[in-house]
């Protein structure tokens, strides 16, 4: 995007964000009082913050992708909120002795690119229980991980379901 379009844009998405943020107080700000200089900047430091977020993640050169972006990122959400539950269950067996604990620590390379598909992917490993992501090398791909047992680990080096996921969001499959 050009710099006076890129412009444009964030003044576009801080508009919005803000409309939202007055939207979202206005029924705890009825029941108080008047809008005061304080709720005031308060609401335009959070629009800030949501403008340069969204704006970097969605709205890029592929500004035509944003609904589709934004759509695939829901479904990943989703689906990472589910394994994060299982994972849960999993761990909470094997600290309770019905599973066997087996730590590990395994190396593997990702077909993943950008920044923010590399960043999400590992954070999404960290959030489900039973696996942290040591050391990622972004120009290889290449991560490092602990793994709680060889389920964990299996499911992120043979079955590698998060990975092809994460890529379908941010356009990466391959």
């Amino acid at each position: 995007m050009r710099g006076s379009g890129k412009a444009f844009s964030m003044l576009i998405t801080f508009c919005v964000a803000l409309m939202f943020w007055v939207l979202l107080s206005a029924w705890n700000i009825y029941l108080i009082g008047h809008y005061d200089l304080f709720r005031l900047i308060r609401g335009i430091i959070v629009a800030l913050i949501v403008t340069i977020t969204v704006h970097e993640l969605f709205i890029s050169e592929q500004a035509e992708k944003v609904f589709l972006k934004f759509q695939r990122w829901l479904r990943y959400i989703t689906w990472e909120i589910w394994q994060i539950i299982l994972a849960a269950i999993d761990v909470a067996a094997r600290v309770l002795g019905l599973r066997p604990i087996d730590p590990r620590i395994i190396e593997f390379e990702t077909t993943l690119r950008s920044d923010r598909a590399l960043t999400t992917f590992a954070d999404s490993i960290t959030l489900t229980p039973g696996t942290i992501t040591i050391y990622v090398e972004p120009e290889t791909g290449k991560y490092t991980v602990h793994a709680i047992s060889k389920e964990p680990a299996d499911a992120l080096t043979v079955d590698q379901t998060m990975q092809r996921k994460v890529g379908y969001v941010f356009m990466e499959e391959g």
